[in-house]
């Protein structure tokens, strides 16, 4: 079962940091919406569920940073003869950082929506028995003290069906 958990949240990174991923959403909305958003290559997208004090302590995390995992999943056995048929519960955190928290709410929404950009654009056969419908959830988190001197978070969940084997 452990398969399903990281083969999903694999997937998802590569959605998410190749060419036609966030750093393409992020470019285009920074340039509608006249504001700057950092660079976002794959090296921002982490494949780890890690609280932010503990990242902050360990990894020199650089913001704003997309956490990618497999939060949950259900075997429901839907399909006969396959040894998994049922759903991956997702997450992406975004995190973004700054000195001030001028602004940094509106840079939290435009990076999640940017996720959902990706997101929207990725509906469908992800290969290996992964296949997206649509769908997310998204929640906002307060700001809080960290990173560069304030950060704040938004979660965007959804499911994920999978069949295998």
């Amino acid at each position: 079962m452990a398969q399903v958990a990281s083969e999903s949240a694999r997937r998802l990174a590569e959605l998410l940091g190749g060419g036609a991923g966030l750093a393409s959403s992020v470019s285009l909305i920074a340039e509608r919406e006249g504001v700057w958003l950092g660079e976002v290559g794959p090296e921002r997208v982490v494949r780890e569920q890690v609280s932010p004090e503990l990242a902050e302590k360990t990894a020199g995390v650089q913001y704003p940073v997309f956490y990618v995992y497999c939060e949950k999943i259900s075997n429901q056995l839907r399909e006969k003869f396959r040894t998994f048929s049922g759903r991956a519960r997702m997450a992406v955190e975004v995190r973004v950082s700054q000195e001030g928290i001028e602004e940094l709410g509106r840079k939290t929404e435009l990076y999640a929506e940017a996720v959902t950009d990706v997101l929207d654009r990725s509906r469908g056969d992800w290969g290996g028995g992964l296949f997206y419908g649509g769908g997310y959830e998204v929640a906002f988190g307060a700001v809080k003290r960290g990173g560069k001197g304030f950060v704040q978070t938004a979660k965007i969940g959804f499911d994920v069906e999978v069949s295998l084997g």
